[in-house]
């Protein structure tokens, strides 16, 4: 994938969940394993609250067994409380587009099901359009090198996931899944919307931020600028 020119680049390093704003909107997206999604999104200024769970099929009250199951029609999707004045629905597009592969169908990686399906559930028209020119304007640019396959859906229900899912990389960073595919993810995210090159202290705190050690971060953060070369 091609670099994205972000202008807004600066708004999202090292951010807290943590905003005094009453300005709250929720925008909802599905990107692969709501693991990996929520994560990153937790880590955006401006965000107040991410919450995993599934939207877009047919059953009332999903289980994870029956998405896993593939016969729900749901998505693993994650619901974004944010602070419109902090940051705008283009720029949370911005990431989603950013932090997953969205030229592939019903897969992430190794992830592969109609609940990993890349797709937007617009809460209105404003979403909606943005969504949509941001589509043209990547296609146009062949930001990807496969035409976009997201998917777009108005939001009819968002049915939260069990309890166990909720924060899961923040409480479980030392599973195998976590620390072989999230951490990676994050680091690449924190790399491509920070506004300066990462110091040492940034990359001591990242590695503490991801529970791990600050070799291995310096070499993803190696791999990924060989990537955009």
């Amino acid at each position: 994938m091609k670099n994205i020119a972000l202008a807004a680049a600066a708004l999202f390093f090292f951010s807290s969940m943590v905003s005094t704003a009453v300005t709250a909107e929720t925008f909802t997206y599905s990107g692969g394993c709501f693991w990996c999604t929520e994560a990153v999104f937790q880590r955006v200024k401006g965000v107040q609250k991410v919450v995993s769970g599934y939207s877009g099929g047919k059953y009332p009250n999903p289980t994870y067994r029956e998405i896993c199951e593939g016969n729900s029609g749901h998505a693993e999707v994650i619901e974004i409380s944010f602070d419109a004045q902090q940051i705008s629905v283009e720029e949370l597009l911005i990431i989603f587009f950013h932090t997953h592969d969205p030229t592939t169908l019903n897969r992430q990686g190794n992830d592969v099901g109609t609940q990993y399906r890349s797709i937007i559930f617009y809460a209105n028209e404003v979403q909606k359009l943005a969504a949509e020119k941001l589509m043209i304007q990547l296609e146009k640019e062949q930001i990807f090198d496969a035409p976009i396959l997201t998917e777009l859906s108005p939001l009819t229900v968002f049915y939260p996931a069990e309890a166990y899912h909720q924060d899961y990389f923040n409480q479980n960073s030392y599973q195998p899944y976590c620390s072989v595919i999230i951490a990676p993810k994050i680091a690449k995210f924190l790399k491509h919307f920070s506004e300066k090159e990462l110091s040492q202290k940034d990359i001591t705190y990242l590695a503490t931020e991801l529970n791990t050690t600050i070799e291995h971060i310096s070499i993803l953060l190696e791999e990924i600028n060989e990537s955009k070369k």
